[in-house]
């Protein structure tokens, strides 16, 4: 039996992230998704949308997780996630910007050259990402009222 993992933010929940589940559960048998601590996606990229608890939450409902968990903090070794998912295989995502030779070199430097990595297809959506999600919303939002939408 093949354990693929995945990794990510999943910050607002969208196309390309299901499309991501889906591509790294047809590489093996059961799917385990580690969603990025909030210190994590702080240190990495910008403030998270949704906490760590709710986009597990979240990613654990998608049909293609068996697991949900969120990953360990900044200060915490990055490989230490391996001993606890225990891995044959790491999907990354088509827009991920890990390089498959670093994490592959890394790998076999911590005891870990028995797992594969792969790099999923992305989803010809153009939006298939949070951050292209929101640059939509904004552009939508009309300059001279209070949002898109009336209230009631």
């Amino acid at each position: 039996m093949a354990r693929v993992m995945a990794v990510g933010v999943f910050d607002l929940l969208h196309a390309g992230h299901l499309h991501y589940v889906e591509q790294a559960k047809s590489l093996g048998d059961e799917l385990v998704v580690v969603v990025a601590h909030d210190d994590t996606v702080r240190k990495q990229k910008h403030e998270p949308i949704t906490s760590h608890e709710l986009r597990c939450r979240m990613v654990s409902g998608l049909k293609p997780v068996d697991t949900a968990m969120v990953g360990n903090p900044p200060t915490s070794p990055i490989f230490d996630i391996l001993d606890v998912v225990k891995p044959d295989i790491i999907a990354l995502g088509y827009d991920q910007k890990h390089s498959v030779d670093a994490i592959r070199e890394g790998l076999d430097g911590h005891g870990h050259s028995h797992i594969e990595v792969i790099r999923v297809e992305g989803l010809s959506d153009d939006l298939d990402g949070t951050r292209k999600i929101i640059a939509r919303i904004l552009d939508l939002w009309p300059s001279n009222e209070g949002g898109p939408y009336e209230e009631d």
